[in-house]
């Protein structure tokens, strides 16, 4: 049986975008599409490689799995959910494998609407959200330095600066040492850390919590901050600790995003 190296690569960026942004479906995450592409693209040239003379080493299992996870740190990023989603990404492509062998056909169609059904029952049982949750992508920049992480759309979230009457975005800790080189102690005390007027406009956010007494956030209005690569016009304030811990998330976003 003739193998044209370049319809395998073709398959297999379109199963691996759909099996992508199936992994991103089902945790509840937004798509990132330039990186799905680019992701899909790097897996289409690994099955294109392992039909290279010299190169069918990369077929074997070890540089397959060595392949998905490749794929998978290009496609989901270093976040706390990236174990996650990898996780899902491999196990899909493991589904994939299996409905194939079931239906007896490894043709290039047969393959390729295997990946679409899985991609469709990803998208009608997951639709951005794993449960009640919705997590966001989240990309904030400021000061040349640019941050991307995921956030919860939280409805419950109404906060909102109260000079400006921006909705607030509450981020945890390591974005503002990434951003403002801010530790947990600056952030835990917020009126000394503006009093000493390190960086030019920090502003103090009000907030209550069930079960906590009322605090201070610090606060920012940042050069730039997109939800789902959509501009928005938000304060950004920093928690004095982490959020989301093993739940795939390191932000608050309010409900009206």
């Amino acid at each position: 049986m003739d193998v044209y190296m370049d319809l395998v690569m073709v398959l297999n960026f379109g199963v691996d975008l759909l099996l992508l942004w199936s992994a991103d479906r089902f945790s509840g995450h937004a798509p990132d599409g330039k990186r799905l592409v680019f992701a899909s693209a790097l897996g289409g040239l690994y099955a294109g490689g392992c039909l290279l003379p010299g190169l069918y080493f990369l077929g074997h299992p070890f540089w397959r799995f060595v392949s998905l996870v490749t794929v998978s740190v290009v496609a989901f990023g270093i976040r706390p959910s990236l174990a996650q989603q990898s996780a899902i990404f491999i196990f899909l492509t493991m589904a994939l494998g299996g409905i194939v062998t079931m239906l007896g056909s490894g043709g290039f169609w047969s393959v390729f609407l295997s990946a679409l059904l899985l991609a469709v029952l990803c998208a009608l049982a997951f639709y951005g959200k794993t449960g009640k949750r919705r997590l966001v992508n989240v990309c904030i920049s400021n000061g040349g330095k640019t941050l991307r992480l995921s956030a919860l759309l939280d409805t419950g979230n109404t906060l909102r600066d109260p000079v400006t009457g921006c909705p607030v975005l509450v981020a945890d800790t390591r974005a503002a040492m990434e951003l403002l080189q801010l530790d947990r102690q600056a952030l835990a005390h917020p009126i000394e850390t503006i009093s000493r007027g390190i960086h030019p406009g920090l502003r103090l956010i009000p907030y209550t919590a069930i079960g906590q007494p009322a605090g201070m956030l610090l606060g920012l209005k940042v050069e730039s901050i997109k939800i789902n690569d959509r501009t928005a016009d938000m304060i950004v304030a920093f928690a004095p600790q982490q959020i989301g811990v093993g739940d795939g998330y390191e932000a608050l976003a309010g409900g009206t995003v």
